[in-house]
């Protein structure tokens, strides 16, 4: 019985491993990068100069090697997905080449479908939920790894314009129409767009620092931006270019000309000039000159002023269209040359990557050498470098100038021409030059071939370099021998890794990085996060105050705190402390007004365990009530968790009806306390204490005491302090004769707040009735009194 079951257990193994072994295939399928023989970094451009060339070589028809045919699909099938755009981003993204498959189906509809399934038509809602997600937005769609193997390293040669977004997002509604848009011309002008869903990836929501939603945030260089404006084009527009480094691209005028120009051999990178009518340098400009900011240095020549004129003259440019110019060592003609009146990125792309190089550049880091001499990869892909071992003094110049012009006139795609300082890149021209002793050998012209990643190469040197006529015919006759008999490279050496010689200038980078940063934070302070970052102010400042004030009190405290105090006296309400055991922190009480623009930090916002007590004035009774209202809170103020505040009911009165409405709504139970009556009330003298956080309020009602501001018997007279009206009403209410020169309205209005501070006791103690509200009204919607 048990042999029997082994064939099928075999068979079932076998099957298993058939469909694992096809799923493997099919998901590691062939690298498109590596075919075409070109980076992941590689421009438009680029991939379609490769393409002409292996096309070409790998035809059926010209090339009758067995495997020729195949190459040539592989090589026609990976430009056809490299060439376009949103084929390559997926293929970065997914690594999917299948055109059939949705953008993002290979990973994220499955993330949401493995677990569960459930029928999308019943959950129909119409907002932002799974069944109406913007398929536009799929294919943005960010994981955490793919963020940090792809968005962070291409971030150091475009910004990245990022939405955090979820499915059950009622805001996020609003901000999508102006995303579309922005997405669909940022995309055009090459800036990355990625789309981040919290309810999927709060991994890398909490990784981006975003705590809520919508939110847009650009990253660039890998370090991550809050947007913090109103979600508007403009606004966004504006945000990008502020994320790019302000020193990318240089005004060029009649001035500063040949400063710029002659640049090029200090910098080792060819210029490049955009003469244009706008006064501000355009976008586009300024993503080119970010993205190729290692290569060349950019400048820009506005066409509209008087100081750009001669310019304009000196190389004829055509003031109705852009025009762009790219000059290498030769500064009175330019290399190349572009204009055209709609200047799209593919095209700036095509033209700055085939000037990315000087004619003949300096090596002056190991980067710059494998881009300059790359390894060879097939028989017909071979590039010979062509390399003058020279010195930077006076002596040499006229050797190197006639190096550089048979470079010009004996230029060819499969060579090279470059050259090296002896004293900067000693070890590698030991090696090249073999010369084992440290004296200075005389110049000399070596040709190369390098053949893996390691270092190996294959040179030989040809001849000692003067720049006479007999030197130039024999470097003529060896490299074209080279090109047909490759074997004259008799050398072979490891060549040690360049040493990068612009490392000195770090120091000045790192001072320059210093100062984007400190501007960057003061921006923040002063302009976009200034509301964010006020609760973490407050608290260093009340730190330091603190600390400060600690220190000052025991220095300066004096014999009196020996002397014996009076014996306290319990109070008749029961409270543990009186008022006079909280010492107030400051000799003065800061009231401030609740407003449209301080609402929301002041009671909407405010942190747990805080309360706002606002005081009801008009105008005619501000400054009576206010004096009185910071003489009864005085003794308060020791508390880090009360805050003071007035409302204006002549701009806000419906303000006060629609929150006592809510309240009596929500508590029936204390709708006496609340006041929810459809009488007109005035609420002259009335406090409130708003609890913001748990949205619930404590109400003081105006008493009328009958007696002056200096009376003590006042507090011995009846009537309830927890916002119930005393019984006695203002008709019988009759002030005391007074030597103070007041009215009798002014005098009622003082006595309105004299059981404020018994108030308060109760308050503190936590013993008054509270009224819960549903929500706080908004006090800008609240249509102010005529």
């Amino acid at each position: 019985m048990a042999g029997s079951k082994m064939p099928l257990l075999l068979a079932v193994v076998a099957f298993i491993s058939a469909v694992l072994l096809a799923g493997v295939t099919h998901g590691s399928e062939m690298d498109l990068y590596k075919i075409l023989g070109v980076t992941r970094s590689a421009s438009q451009a680029e991939i379609k100069k490769v393409y002409k060339r292996l096309a070409k070589e790998w035809h059926p028809d010209k090339n009758q090697s067995p495997g020729a045919e195949a190459m040539f699909i592989k090589i026609t099938k990976s430009y056809e997905i490299l060439s376009s755009e949103d084929k390559r981003n997926n293929y970065d993204r997914y690594g999917q080449t299948d055109d059939t498959q949705p953008y993002g189906s290979g990973r994220y509809s499955h993330h949401r479908h493995d677990s569960f399934y459930f029928d999308e038509s019943f959950f129909s809602f119409p907002f932002n939920g799974k069944s109406h997600r913007d398929f536009a937005d799929s294919k943005y769609i960010l994981h955490f790894n793919q963020y940090v193997s792809f968005v962070v390293p291409d971030s150091y040669k475009r910004p990245y314009l990022i939405k955090i977004t979820s499915d059950w997002c009622f805001s996020c509604i609003h901000i999508e129409p102006v995303w579309k848009e922005v997405v669909q011309e940022m995309e055009t002008l090459g800036i990355g767009i990625g789309v981040v869903d919290v309810g999927y990836e709060r991994r890398l929501a909490n990784h981006l620092g975003a705590h809520r939603t919508p939110s847009i945030l650009g990253v660039i260089n890998g370090k991550v931006t809050f947007f913090h404006y109103a979600v508007a084009k403009e606004h966004l527009k504006k945000f990008i270019e502020d994320l790019l480094p302000q020193r990318l691209v240089e005004r060029v005028t009649d001035k500063n000309d040949l400063q710029f120009l002659n640049s090029w051999h200090k910098l080792n990178k060819p210029n490049v000039l955009l003469f244009d009518q706008v006064p501000a340098v355009p976008l586009l400009y300024k993503l080119t000159a970010f993205a190729y900011k290692d290569y060349l240095r950019f400048g820009y020549v506005d066409q509209g002023i008087l100081e750009t004129s001669s310019l304009q003259k000196q190389f004829n440019v055509n003031t109705y269209a852009p025009t762009l110019l790219v000059f290498k060592e030769n500064i009175d003609t330019p290399a190349d040359i572009i204009q055209a009146k709609g200047l799209k990125k593919q095209i700036i792309d095509e033209f700055i990557s085939n000037n990315k190089f000087l004619l003949v550049p300096r090596l002056v880091n190991q980067k710059l050498f494998d881009e300059l001499c790359p390894v060879k990869q097939f028989h017909r892909r071979r590039k010979y470098c062509v390399l003058l071992i020279t010195g930077e003094e006076e002596t040499f110049s006229l050797g190197n100038h006639e190096f550089f012009s048979f470079a010009a006139t004996n230029s060819k795609d499969v060579l090279r021409y470059a050259y090296v300082y002896q004293r900067l890149q000693q070890p590698l021209c030991e090696v090249l030059m073999q010369n084992k002793d440290n004296a200075q050998a005389p110049t000399q012209v070596v040709m190369l071939e390098r053949r893996n990643a390691a270092g190996k190469v294959f040179f030989k040197p040809v001849t000692a370099w003067n720049g006479s006529e007999e030197n130039k015919r024999h470097l003529l006759e060896d490299l074209e021998h080279l090109q047909r008999d490759p074997a004259i490279l008799i050398h072979d050496a490891m060549l040690p890794e360049l040493n990068n010689e612009f490392a000195s200038v770090f120091v000045i980078r790192w001072i320059y990085a210093i100062y984007d940063y400190i501007s960057e934070v003061i921006d923040d302070i002063l302009h976009n996060n200034w509301r964010e970052m006020m609760p973490l102010l407050s608290l260093l400042f009340s730190a330091l105050f603190i600390l400060f004030g600690t220190v000052v009190v025991q220095a300066f405290s004096d014999s009196s705190n020996d002397k014996q105090t009076k014996p306290k006296t319990k109070p008749k309400n029961g409270s543990a402390e009186t008022r006079q055991d909280r010492l107030p922190k400051k000799n003065f009480v800061e009231v401030t007004e609740l407003t449209d623009i301080t609402y929301m930090s002041n009671l909407v916002k405010l942190r747990p365990g805080h309360m706002n007590i606002v005081l009801v004035l008009t105008d005619a009774s501000k400054n009576i009530l206010l004096g009185k209202f910071a003489k009864e809170v005085y003794s308060f103020t020791g508390s880090l968790t009360l805050h003071y505040s007035f409302l204006n009911i002549d701009k806000h009165s419906q303000w006060m009806d629609t929150l006592l409405g809510h309240a009596q709504d929500a508590t029936q139970t204390h709708a006496n306390e609340c006041d929810g009556g459809n009488d007109k009330i005035d609420y002259t003298g009335y406090v409130l204490a708003l609890n913001g956080h748990k949205k619930y309020l404590c109400l003081f009602k105006p008493v009328y005491t009958g007696e002056d501001l200096d009376s003590k018997s006042s507090e011995d007279e009846g009537g309830t302090t927890g916002g119930r009206l005393r019984s006695t009403s203002r008709d019988e209410y009759r002030p005391r004769k007074s030597n103070r020169t007041r009215s009798i309205a002014t005098l009622q209005m003082h006595h309105k707040l004299d059981r404020l501070g018994l108030w308060m006791e109760r308050l503190m103690e936590g013993t008054l009735p509270r009224c819960y509200i549903p929500a706080w009204p908004g006090l800008d919607k609240i249509a102010p009194s005529q």
